[in-house]
C-alpha cells in the first residue's frame, strides 16, 4: 500500500511539473529500418521473362551476395519491369515491398544503367504524383553488357532537380538497399 501511495505521489508530481512546463516534449517517431536480404527485378515482354536477383542472407556479414540472372534480355525490346524487396532471413520471408508501397511518399527506387544499355522510365507514382519506382519500363538498346544498379532511398527529396526522372545525384535521403546486377543484352 505504501508503494502504491509513493507511485501515486510520483505520478502526481510529474503531472504538476509537466503542466507547469510550457514546452511540450514529443518523443521522436522512429521508423525501424527493415533488413533487406533480397532484391528481385522481373522484366517481362510477352512470354519472355527475365529475373535478376541479388540475395545476401547474412546482410552486412562476411559473405558476398549471390547474384543470379535467369532468362535472356533481348536487344531493342521494351520490357515491363517490377522490383521486389524481401527479408528472407526469417521464415516466412517478410515482403518489404508492401511497406514501401504503404509509405510510397517516403521512398523512391533509382535505376542506374551502364552507358548504352537503354533507358528506364517510371510507371508508378505516390499520392503527390512523384515517382516510386516499384514499376517501370525498360527499353533496351543494341547488344551489350554492363550493370544495373538498383538503389532504394528512404526520404529522398523527390522535388529536387532531376530526381523525378531517376537522377539519384540530388536525391539525398538514406540508402535502404543497393545492389548491382549484371546485364547482358543479346
Amino acid at each position: 500500500m505504501k508503494n502504491l501511495k509513493n507511485i501515486s505521489l510520483a505520478l502526481l508530481g510529474l503531472l504538476v511539473i509537466s503542466c507547469n512546463n510550457d514546452e511540450v516534449v514529443v518523443p521522436p517517431v522512429t521508423n525501424e529500418e527493415e533488413l533487406i536480404t533480397t532484391v528481385k527485378v522481373t522484366l517481362t515482354n510477352g512470354s519472355n521473362s527475365i529475373v535478376l536477383q541479388s540475395k545476401d542472407l547474412d546482410g552486412d556479414g562476411p559473405n558476398a551476395p549471390v547474384v543470379t540472372v535467369v532468362g535472356n534480355i533481348l536487344a531493342n525490346t521494351t520490357y515491363v519491369g517490377s522490383v521486389q524487396f524481401l527479408n528472407e532471413s526469417v521464415n516466412p520471408a517478410d515482403n518489404i515491398t508492401e511497406e514501401i508501397l504503404a509509405e510510397d511518399e517516403d521512398h523512391q527506387i533509382f535505376y542506374q544503367l551502364s552507358s548504352g544499355l537503354g533507358t528506364i522510365t517510371y510507371t508508378d507514382n505516390d499520392s503527390n504524383n512523384k515517382p516510386v519506382g516499384l514499376g517501370f519500363t525498360y527499353q533496351t538498346n543494341a547488344v551489350g553488357t554492363g550493370n544495373l544498379v538498383v538503389t532504394l532511398r528512404h526520404l529522398p527529396s523527390k522535388s529536387a532537380p532531376g530526381v523525378a526522372s531517376g537522377n539519384i545525384a540530388n536525391a539525398g535521403g538514406s540508402t535502404d538497399a543497393e545492389v548491382t546486377l549484371p546485364i547482358t543484352i543479346q
